[in-house]
């Protein structure tokens, strides 16, 4: 089993105490968001690997080397300032972590996301293709992979239209964005792909490949996984993950998020937190259906 922390909340940046506490003692409780009363029970015996996805890598560094589990790391570095990000820390302390984080864990279990990319009067090309560049510039040698999304159609994308002001995209600006960042990343000795999404821009440049691949994971762990059951239509090749998280519990309220689309609840769940609880945004009831998850 690989576990995915995660793709619902931002474990490592809001809840990394909790987490080596669950690390600590050998299991973690997750709710079925569409069955909140069922419980999936894993123990890390029998967790093969951990893919942290965060935007903040820093609170969890100092804990790395207590885990004794493969690690991968996809770190989000976007160039939106907080009119879209409100709560992501400044961009210069992530790409140190960034560099910190490829010293512990190794340069080839490191990817940088940078995702997603929408088009506005604000944010365009030309405003992505000097911030992608910089970015590859002070990551030349700590990061191999970049894996770039474009922006889909969420609840919570529609609800912040009036502040996104995101337009539709052309093919010529597929065709800009493929061709400069393909020649961005290779300059500095690195790939840029998409994952999942219906243009692949690999008539660009862009490399084929997926967030996490069945090669890399067997490479990691010595086992072959399922594939991934993916949100959208269509079929995804990653590497099948557990994902433990809860929607609607991360505090960076980006305004593009897919997981977060009610700020109350949001709000909510952190305040119902307990670093202690062996479930992230809430404790066991005793009318709670426990079944261990063992792959």
């Amino acid at each position: 089993m690989i576990l995915n922390v995660s793709g619902r909340t931002d474990i490592v940046a809001f809840y990394s105490e909790w987490f080596m506490n669950r690390y600590e003692e050998g299991f973690v409780d997750v709710r079925n968001p569409f069955n909140p009363k069922l419980i999936s029970r894993i123990k890390f015996e029998n967790v093969d690997a951990i893919l942290f996805c965060t935007k903040n890598p820093i609170p969890i560094l100092k804990h790395l080397d207590k885990i004794n589990k493969p690690i991968l790391f996809h770190v989000t570095l976007t160039p939106y300032k907080n009119d879209i990000e409100p709560s992501v820390p400044p961009k210069g302390k992530i790409i140190l972590a960034i560099k910190e984080l490829s010293k512990i864990v190794g340069i080839d279990n490191l990817a940088v996301r940078y995702d997603p990319i929408f088009l506005s009067d604000k944010y365009n090309i030309e405003y992505h293709k000097k911030a992608f560049e910089k970015m590859c510039t002070l990551l030349d040698g700590y990061v191999k992979q970049i894996i770039v999304s474009f922006i889909d159609d969420y609840k919570n994308v529609r609800k912040n239209r009036n502040i996104l002001r995101y337009r539709n995209f052309t093919e010529e600006d597929y065709k800009e964005i493929g061709t400069s960042f393909s020649n961005s990343a290779s300059n500095h000795g690195m790939t840029v792909q998409t994952c999942f999404e219906n243009r692949n821009l690999v008539e660009y440049g862009f490399k084929e490949g997926e967030c996490l691949s069945h090669e890399l994971a067997y490479k990691l762990t010595g086992k072959t996984y399922k594939k991934w059951k993916a949100r959208k239509e269509g079929k995804c090749n990653c590497a099948e993950m557990v994902d433990i998280g809860v929607y609607n519990s991360c505090k960076h309220f980006c305004k593009y998020c897919y997981a977060n689309f009610d700020e109350r609840t949001v709000n909510d769940n952190f305040n119902k937190h307990n670093p202690n609880s062996s479930l992230l945004a809430s404790k066991l009831q005793d009318d709670d259906i426990i079944k261990e998850r063992i792959k």
